[in-house]
């Protein structure tokens, strides 16, 4: 009662309506920018059961926006990190933290136990690996999205309502599309989407209020600025998602009308004989990886260097995040280079693998 009295006061809420909170259970895609604040307000509001999952790892660079961590969880699993934070803010529900990739393989398997899925991750692949789970799961989606200055909540498959696929049908071509580490962005601007992508999530298990499902609200943080745009269903999208429903965990169709960019992990190429690593960052941005022997040459000058590669060894471009090696991969594509692969993960995730890959 002492906790949650801020709630119970409420006509609106009540005991009832905060029995619901408790009752509750919302999975987190991801604790960086957007997950901090969702996950901060959902445990400090008693949704009973949160679960958070994000393979990814703290570094110096997340604490200008990624207000749940602090120099303590420098190199810790952002889930568990996460998890340890929220526990000190309310140890009366239950976290659940999954340090893992969500994949096509494992995504209907843990949509099914919980009620809310919320996204608050960084890229399309997995914003449409999201929506397409929770359309064959039939689980609401509190969508937000980042960047620079503006951000954009909605709600989709609530209530039969529109998916994230009438929004945006397509994905856009792959490393056309920065994200937060390569271009920056506002550091209270995350607080302020995930901050509305929790107050949706409350509304939807509290039944109160309107909740943003139809529509997508944008907001400018220089101008303060916002607006509520429509969005129509299509049930001719949502149907072309339900059809691979029995065969989900075998296909990846977030990216099927793209040319094929291949991408690889770090862990598959470092067990791989005849590997040659290329950095395309720029100069500057190009401190040595420990352990692993890496040519330099910066995505600028990649198609004047050619004869730098080894025809005879398969071929790992990687850089900060992941934009800039797919752009490279295309690149020699094009120029007819075979066995080219961008890794998935950035640099810095690149040295933590090789770290555990060294012990």
């Amino acid at each position: 009662m002492s906790r949650y009295n801020g709630h119970i006061v409420l006509s609106e809420i009540g005991q009832i309506g905060q029995d619901k909170l408790s009752n509750a259970k919302v999975l987190v895609v991801g604790a960086g920018g957007l997950g901090c604040p969702i996950l901060q307000y959902l445990t400090a509001a008693g949704v009973g059961t949160i679960g958070v999952i994000d393979f990814d790892v703290v570094e110096l660079s997340n604490l200008q926006r990624q207000v749940l961590f602090g120099k303590s969880s420098l190199g810790k699993n952002k889930a568990i990190a996460a998890k340890e934070r929220l526990e000190d803010l309310n140890e009366s529900i239950q976290i659940n933290a999954y340090a893992e990739r969500l994949t096509h393989q494992n995504a209907i398997n843990l949509f099914e136990n919980y009620d809310i899925i919320v996204d608050g991750s960084d890229n399309f692949e997995t914003r449409y690996l999201v929506n397409d789970a929770c359309l064959i799961t039939n689980k609401p989606l509190v969508f937000g999205a980042i960047y620079k200055f503006e951000g954009q909540v909605s709600v989709f498959n609530y209530n039969n309502g529109p998916s994230y696929r009438c929004l945006f049908p397509n994905p856009p071509k792959q490393g056309s599309v920065p994200n937060c580490s390569d271009i920056g962005v506002l550091g209270v601007l995350p607080g302020i989407i995930g901050s509305m992508q929790a107050n949706e999530v409350l509304k939807i298990i509290l039944g109160i209020g309107d909740v943003l499902s139809g529509k997508v609200w944008y907001y400018n943080a220089l101008t303060l600025q916002n607006s509520i745009l429509k969005i129509n269903k299509s049930e001719e999208i949502i149907q072309s998602v339900l059809k691979i429903k029995d065969n989900f965990d075998k296909t990846n169709i977030a990216f099927n009308c793209e040319s094929e960019i291949k991408t690889a992990f770090i862990e598959d190429l470092l067990t791989s004989e005849n590997v040659q690593f290329i950095d395309v960052r720029d100069a500057i941005e190009q401190p040595k990886i420990k352990g692993l022997e890496v040519i330099n040459i910066p995505l600028s000058q990649l198609e004047n260097n050619l004869h730098q590669l080894d025809s005879e060894k398969t071929k790992a471009l990687f850089c900060q995040s992941g934009i800039r090696s797919k752009q490279a991969a295309q690149m020699l594509q094009e120029h007819k280079v075979q066995n080219c692969f961008s890794i998935v993960e950035g640099a810095s995730k690149i040295n933590n693998k090789i770290k555990e890959h060294l012990k």
